[in-house]
């Protein structure tokens, strides 16, 4: 005997099969806990999914260079603190507690290749659904997230000494703990801003800033109010008083120093350099673009919120200045932060005059 099909009959069984669904997900048989781990072909179609999705995302929303190998340091540092426990790393296997996750997370050295650098980076900035993969938790800052995306690249050639140098700095100590004593913290701080506040190229100065900015910035890492995953996690790990005391150590070193303005070339003159011109805006601005003078509030006198720039790195600088431009740097310390406006206001040809006008200052 044969059954007619019919549009009833059909959202007679569609209803049907929800209530049967519901009624055995309320009974509370379904097995959730992780020691059972999933089905064969339930680990391989969530597997197959992911990566189909990250393949399609990838190449439709990453831009190209999808990985800066310029800023190793600090996703190092974060990596060694924040993803090495499930990821292991070079020398280093991961949490076996982790490890008993379902799914367990996968050994990078192994698996990185098999990823595209756009890959790294779409999976890195959206994490994936049903795992304990995070996203990115400052997803404005692709500068960091490129940044980690060349790190996991390096991962699977990378020796454990390489790894440790990098990820633990100088005095060999393991990022990611609370500190117990002034001197942890400051050993933190300085596995990336070394040489007392000089440094990494890609890492600000610290040393003689003014001491209301950096405090300023610490406490907006560390509550979430600016945007910077890898500050964030370290700056959290950090009591406020404890946080009062490195920007007391740091102003106090020996640093930054005033802008001598530098009056721009007469009229009659030869045309300007790049470097008397960046000097021009530094100390007038350009009135027609409506770009204000930098002097008028970075120097060490006037502005204790804003901050030094004379003898900032200029790879920073420009950093910074484009990061403003495209929108990924995120501040809150000043509700009406005035920095993206001027930012985009300065010509594009003179943002690295200007960021090595501002680092040949002492």
């Amino acid at each position: 005997m044969l059954v007619t099909i019919t549009w009833r009959r059909v959202l007679l069984v569609a209803v049907l099969v929800f209530v049967a669904g519901m009624a055995i997900a309320w009974s509370g048989v379904i097995h959730v806990g992780a020691s059972t781990g999933h089905w064969a072909v339930t680990d391989w179609f969530l597997h197959w999914s992911m990566r189909n999705t990250v393949r399609t995302y990838a190449a439709l929303t990453v831009e190209e260079p999808a990985a800066d190998a310029g800023g190793l340091v600090s996703a190092a540092g974060h990596y060694a603190g924040s993803c090495a426990v499930c990821h292991g790393a070079p020398g280093e296997r991961p949490s076996p507690v982790m490890q008993a996750a379902a799914p367990p997370a996968p050994d990078l050295a192994v698996t990185a290749a098999t990823y595209t650098d756009a890959e790294l980076f779409w999976i890195i900035k959206h994490g994936v659904k049903f795992t304990g993969m995070p996203a990115w938790p400052a997803r404005e800052r692709d500068d960091e997230i490129r940044r980690m995306a060349a790190f996991v690249r390096r991962l699977p050639e990378m020796s454990a000494a390489e790894y440790r140098e990098l990820a633990y700095g100088p005095k060999g100590r393991l990022a990611g703990g609370r500190p117990r004593s002034f001197e942890e913290a400051l050993d933190d701080c300085e596995r990336c801003h070394a040489n007392h506040g000089r440094g990494q190229p890609e890492i600000p100065i610290l040393a003689g800033q003014k001491p209301l900015y950096l405090l300023e910035s610490l406490n907006d890492f560390a509550s979430g109010r600016r945007d910077g995953a890898v500050m964030t996690a370290a700056a959290a790990r950090v009591s406020a008083a404890m946080r009062a005391a490195l920007v007391e150590h740091y102003a106090a070193r020996p640093g930054l120093d005033e802008v001598p303005v530098v009056a721009p070339q007469a009229q009659d003159a030869e045309p300007p350099t790049a470097a008397a011109t960046a000097a021009a805006v530094v100390a007038h601005g350009i009135p027609e673009l409506d770009l204000p003078a930098c002097v008028r509030c970075h120097s060490p006198g006037k502005r204790p919120r804003y901050p030094i720039l004379a003898g900032q790195k200029a790879e920073y600088l420009a950093l910074r200045l484009r990061a403003w431009r495209s929108g990924e740097a995120v501040e809150a310390s000043q509700p009406d932060e005035p920095m993206p406006m001027i930012a985009r206001r300065i010509p594009e040809h003179l943002i690295e005059p200007l960021a090595r006008y501002f680092a040949a200052r002492r």
